[in-house]
């Protein structure tokens, strides 16, 4: 019998609190603790109807709790000091996205992995959802060069704006979640990006001076694919055409169609962030009469888990790599090169020019 994996929480906002109900039920981990500065692991307590120790300082909780692994979901600024300090503990680590804040603070990071021989899983949960596995399956068959398009525009109010502008005081919307649909696209190309162009708008001044809530990026793949990309945050963001996934290659078309999750008013809904519902795939063959010869094709998506069952297969993937001593070094680098492609583009929306990679 495997010995039960103690992990302590770190960060029990949104993020964490799906994390930690998933440890929560599964008998392979033991939560040995639960750490934010606020009263959210207070609530998280309550939610988990459980008597988990709780913690306002992470050293402190490190110290006392001994885990042999910690999750954190905190914001990005914290990610390499807390990252470093669970290594250097010898525990292995779930750490949500973007791994860090810098891209120095990654290499610390995957370097302190290395060299202490622990697990570290990055919370990219798209790469855990069986309806994008087959989007990405379906993009690479199309042939190439890919014209990929991409979108996650959220009408932020409430809690959630809180989080976002709290965010937004270390990173930009097209970093934070560019880093996913960034991973997405190298994942269908797998082909090396040469140069990203961005754009980007401050729509208040609710934010940092330095900061703005709306980007767009642009990238130019080496085997002449290309990539766009839109992220905003906050009240005055438009909920039309928030959720935008479609890719065409000189063989068709492959879209994800949310019906009901891409509809208006469900920007700020965080299941609808990752809904599929169906895939869509258009042939492009045509006859003599350049009439298509193939009808489009639906493919409806039976295995379509919600925000808390991708949290719980993040989390088996975590207890996999752990338990059968997966190599991980591709991951990293996947995540590494990911957040380089999201710094470039935040560099070129600053400098206004193309970045070359």
């Amino acid at each position: 019998m495997k010995q039960t994996i103690k992990i302590l929480i770190v960060g029990c906002g949104n993020m964490g609190a799906s994390h930690a109900m998933a440890y929560h039920i599964m008998p392979e981990f033991e939560i040995c603790g639960l750490v934010s500065r606020g009263n959210s692991k207070n609530k998280l307590n309550e939610k988990l109807g459980s008597s988990y120790t709780l913690f306002s300082d992470y050293e402190e909780a490190l110290h006392r709790s001994k885990p042999d692994a910690v999750c954190i979901s905190t914001y990005p600024d914290t990610h390499e000091e807390f990252a470093i300090k669970a290594l250097e503990n010898n525990c292995h680590l779930f750490i949500e996205k973007p791994i860090a804040a810098t891209l120095l603070g990654a290499e610390k990071i995957i370097s302190a992995a290395k060299k202490t021989n622990r697990k570290v899983v990055v919370g990219y949960i798209l790469r855990h959802h069986p309806s994008w596995q087959t989007f990405i399956t379906e993009a690479q068959r199309l042939g190439k060069p890919l014209v990929m398009r991409m979108n996650l525009n959220q009408q932020s109010h409430g809690y959630m704006w809180d989080v976002h502008r709290n965010l937004m005081k270390s990173l930009s919307p097209i970093v934070d979640c560019g880093v996913h649909y960034i991973d997405v696209m190298c994942q269908m190309t797998r082909s090396k990006p040469i140069s990203v162009s961005a754009i980007g708008a401050r729509l208040t001044e609710d934010i940092p001076e330095d900061n703005y809530n709306y980007g767009q990026l642009q990238i130019r793949f080496e085997d002449g694919s290309v990539g766009w990309y839109e992220a905003g945050w906050g009240p005055m963001v438009s909920d039309n055409a928030f959720f935008i996934k479609d890719v065409f290659g000189p063989k068709g078309a492959v879209s994800i169609q949310a019906k009901n999750a891409g509809s208006a008013g469900k920007s700020d809904d965080v299941d609808s962030h990752t809904k599929t519902e169906s895939i869509k795939i258009h042939h492009s063959e045509i006859d003599d009469e350049n009439n298509f010869t193939k009808k489009d094709q639906w493919i409806d998506l039976q295995d379509e888990p919600d925000h808390q069952e991708l949290c719980n297969r993040e989390q088996q993937y975590f207890l996999n790599a752990i338990q059968e001593d997966f190599d991980l070094a591709e991951h990293l680098e996947d995540a590494y090169n990911s957040l380089k492609i999201a710094f470039a583009c935040d560099e070129s929306i600053r400098t206004e020019k193309t970045v070359y990679l």
